[in-house]
């Protein structure tokens, strides 16, 4: 018998219409249990075992969510379980799969987050297909490390890594994988590696070296001093005004092709705006860069003639949680930077 422990924290995957709205039910996530029991899918030889630390739309988690998250991870013995399965809310899945790769990049089993479209009362939900290939990742596949699954609008269970997830995108609700390239499908329950020059193989992540952040739950800071900006014509850098409240960091999204407005001067001014940050003693970082070895705009490299820090080959969605998770663990600039830029975790990097 496998032992599989379910994370419900909330999100659509936990929720129930209400009323005019959806939001999260006190029976909503067990009842996705349930339907699993009764869906004629279920597996005779797995038991679930099942905690809830969290009960809300992950649109409203904030750092100390989590935290609490963390903390319930942590409390439990892993060795125990052949896989841990942690339900999401869609909303902001990108980022807590990022966290969660960073905090427990040291997992020997997998770790499986996944989510739901819709309510699993509506019949266009996919979160019970979602959860159900989440159990048989989970109890089949001894691959250690931290992985999000969720059905595609052409049916398709994709399988990501969780640092290479990015946030669904408005009125398709479809999320993306940098270079279009999820880590591989779940096909007939079995999982199926996407093989591609970026992707670990799956030997790869079983006999990597294990790395952790170094953190204990009474301890553990998620710092939510980092501004994050995105770009767009127009952008007028003269609202953001720092001096009598900065932050630890600013990053900056960029243009496809790694550009914002580089003027020489004024309130459109990234180059300026960097300049201004730097002379407060804000950091300021940039992403994505792809590679930065490649010839580069030269606005891009006026970006960081003015003192902007690269992020180079990280999703923006992983680059904002690894900023977070480092300005929390080290109180020394530096040292926070040397882990955002330098830091290998959990392929946050985009190739093998």
């Amino acid at each position: 018998m496998k032992e599989l422990l379910v994370i419900f924290t909330g999100g659509t995957i936990g929720s129930r219409k209400q009323g005019a709205g959806i939001d999260v039910h006190e029976s909503g996530s067990y009842a996705l249990i349930d339907a699993y029991n009764n869906s004629g899918k279920q597996r005779g030889d797995v038991t679930l075992h099942s905690v809830q630390p969290l009960n809300l739309l992950s649109e409203n988690l904030t750092p100390g969510d989590y935290r609490t998250l963390a903390a319930a991870i942590r409390s439990v013995d892993l060795t125990a379980y052949a896989g841990v399965i942690i339900t999401h809310g869609s909303d902001t899945l990108a980022y807590g799969a990022a966290m969660i790769s960073y905090l427990f990049a040291d997992a020997r089993i997998p770790v499986v987050l996944t989510a739901s479209n819709y309510p699993l009362a509506d019949e266009r939900s996919n979160g019970l297909r979602n959860f159900t290939n989440a159990v048989d990742f989970a109890a089949d596949e001894d691959l250690p490390g931290i992985f999000v699954i969720y059905e595609n609008d052409q049916g398709e269970p994709l399988v990501y890594l969780g640092t290479r997830i990015t946030q669904a995108v408005s009125f398709t609700d479809q999320f993306g994988s940098p270079y279009g390239v999820p880590y591989g499908t779940m096909v007939n329950r079995r999982f199926q590696w996407r093989e591609h020059e970026r992707n670990p193989k799956p030997d790869d992540l079983r006999n990597r070296p294990l790395a952790q952040p170094g953190w204990e739950p009474d301890t553990l800071a998620i710092d939510d001093s980092i501004v994050y900006i995105k770009p767009y014509p127009g952008l007028n850098y003269s609202f953001y005004d720092f001096s009598a409240h900065q932050p630890k960091a600013v990053l900056h999204d960029l243009h496809h092709s790694g550009t914002a407005c580089a003027v020489p001067e004024g309130p459109y001014s990234l180059p300026q705006f960097i300049a201004g940050c730097r002379a407060l003693g804000i950091d300021f970082y940039i992403c994505p860069i792809k590679d930065r070895s490649d010839a580069l705009y030269s606005s891009s490299q006026r970006l960081i003639d003015a003192g902007a820090i690269v992020i180079e080959k990280l999703s923006a969605e992983a680059a904002l949680m690894k900023l977070m998770l480092g300005y929390g663990l080290y109180e020394e600039n530096a040292k926070a930077k040397a882990f955002v830029t330098e830091t290998a975790l959990f392929y946050e990097s985009n190739e093998a």
